[in-house]
């Protein structure tokens, strides 16, 4: 069990009458793992039982050999990335991220050179020292990033980091991802859409109704939609133009316009992610936000609750 980087053991987590996580009996080694399952599925109940943020109500949660909950040690090996905002708006992405280093135990020198550079790797150095209320959506997913890796973490969790996401910010957290794994690092990442995570790493935890479904490649997942055209809804500000724009592209099957937004059916979606960066880029067309229903991912889900 020491060599585990997560053993859970029956963990269950309840609010009042409500059990949010069920008898979630699972063990990883480490790398980076995919907790995929569709809003309210009980993914963030079990980053917090993951990161020591809350107990389990019954059952075990430890990380690296120990109980998550009130294990000092184990939040200087773990940098957590919520779902939620919660900043200091009054102060400046740099003075922030230097002050949770500071809590960390690190000396004003040596805190000021680690918020540089991890601000830095996540492209938020340009705007760093502008006062965090004055930030975009985008610019405070970044700012989050840089505060879970300051500390240089073995563990990185990162609870949902591409939900509403522009191109752009999909685009580098996902190879921000992917360089965590090459060097080594363990990382837990969290979504809804399953293409994101498989983007990221071919080893998923498939959640659901609190319950863990399946645990194992994405390829075997894959292989159950893969039939299922895919949508994609992406705000802007210009939708005559964007759809102008993807409709020469052979991944799109289908498209409609409507104030604000287009969405987007496509078979590969994959391949449609990849081409969005450049082509937006180069066509200077602004997109504030990117989103895939749940449609195809709860179809997985009923095919395997009903199994």
């Amino acid at each position: 069990m020491s060599g585990q980087m997560l053993h859970f053991e029956k963990a269950t987590r309840w609010y009042g009458q409500v059990v949010a996580l069920r008898d979630v009996t699972l063990d990883v080694a480490g790398g980076v793992i995919g907790l995929l399952g569709p809003n309210g599925a009980g993914k963030t109940t079990f980053m917090r039982l993951l990161t020591g943020a809350m107990p389990p109500s019954q059952g075990i949660a430890w990380v690296y050999g120990a109980p998550a909950f009130g294990n000092r040690d184990l939040y200087h090996r773990l940098g957590y990335c919520p779902d939620h905002d919660n900043f200091y708006e009054f102060m400046t992405g740099r003075e922030f991220v230097e002050i949770l280093l500071s809590v960390h135990g690190f000396d004003r020198v040596e805190a000021r050179r680690r918020a540089a550079a991890a601000l830095d790797r996540v492209r938020a150095g340009e705007f760093s020292d502008r006062k965090i209320y004055t930030y975009s959506k985008g610019m405070r997913q970044r700012l989050k990033l840089a505060q879970a890796l300051g500390h240089d973490p073995e563990l990185l969790v990162l609870d949902e980091p591409l939900n509403g996401a522009d191109p752009l910010i999909r685009r580098d957290v996902i190879e921000l991802v992917r360089e965590l794994g090459r060097e080594g690092r363990s990382v837990v990442i969290s979504s809804h859409v399953l293409h994101e995570v498989e983007a990221m790493t071919p080893n998923i935890v498939l959640i659901h109704k609190g319950r863990v479904k399946a645990a194992g490649n994405v390829h075997e997942i894959r292989k159950m939609i893969d039939w299922h055209p895919h949508s994609i809804v992406m705000k802007t500000p210009r939708p005559r133009d964007l759809a102008a724009l993807l409709a020469r592209e052979p991944e799109v099957s289908e498209l409609s316009i409507a104030e604000g937004a287009i969405t987007v059916r496509t078979p590969k979606p994959e391949e449609f992610y990849a081409r969005i960066p450049s082509l937006l880029i180069d066509a200077e067309i602004p997109v504030e936000e990117i989103e895939s229903p749940d449609d195809n991912l709860d179809a997985v889900f009923k095919y395997l609750s009903e199994g």
